[in-house]
């Protein structure tokens, strides 16, 4: 499996924010979002190693925390991941898998961690093919529905702009048993400023529908970095 980066640091988002782990950041993706973050992880050639399972566990232990994120890139692309997880549970790790809710695998985990992708992701500024694949592939709310069914889980919205929120809004009345505390919502943003800027109406937002703001504390403690 191609592996871009492993390292420590602490969880910058969701219910598990400030937690101390190891990242393991797989390479490649199917979605070519505007706003990526991470674009080292699918860009030609990927970066990084290919790493059998064994080496990746060899480098976790190294690095000596419980909690482990896997991401990306998109890691519910590989089916490394099963054997992986499997062996990372078994070693008495606990496992966050961070995922666009695309793609389903039979994974272990302890938290779910979905990000499901809406039209303000589309790059509209690349070529007529990529845009039609990232459309025909960033949507798929049967495999966000399993995950609610199977995990542990959270779901993280990136918001643009305030229209962003109507589509949240169509995409969460498909599951209505959603958890509110379970839905965060977060600024898109590369930068403090950019993440304060969008801050107060979304936070307005959250409070009015009981849902969680995600402020991406990892941007804010340490720049926008790698390793991160």
């Amino acid at each position: 499996m191609q592996i871009v980066e492993i390292f420590g640091s602490r969880q910058g988002e969701g219910l598990w924010t400030g937690t101390v782990s190891t990242f393991v950041r797989v390479g490649g993706c199917h979605l070519r979002c505007r706003f990526c973050d991470t674009p080292y992880t699918w860009g030609e050639p990927t970066e990084g190693e290919n790493l059998s399972v064994e080496e990746i566990l060899g480098r976790v232990l190294l690095l000596g925390h419980e909690h482990v994120v896997l991401t990306g890139g998109e890691p519910m692309l590989f089916p490394e991941m099963v054997p992986l997880t499997k062996q990372l549970e078994s070693q008495g790790y606990t496992i966050t898998i961070e995922t666009a809710g695309t793609s389903d695998l039979p994974v272990r985990c302890h938290l779910m961690s979905i990000s499901p992708k809406f039209s303000n992701s589309t790059p509209l500024e690349a070529d007529e093919n990529t845009i039609r694949r990232h459309e025909e592939n960033r949507n798929h709310p049967e495999v966000v529905r399993a995950f609610m069914e199977r995990y542990n889980y959270q779901l993280k919205f990136v918001i643009d702009v305030p229209s962003d929120l109507e589509e949240t809004e169509i995409f969460l009345k498909q599951f209505s048993d959603v958890a509110p505390d379970r839905v965060f919502f977060m600024p898109q943003g590369v930068t403090e400023e950019e993440l304060k800027s969008r801050e107060p109406w979304i936070t307005d937002y959250c409070k009015n529908h009981g849902y969680l703001y995600c402020p991406r504390m990892q941007i804010i403690w340490y720049g926008n970095k790698r390793r991160t």
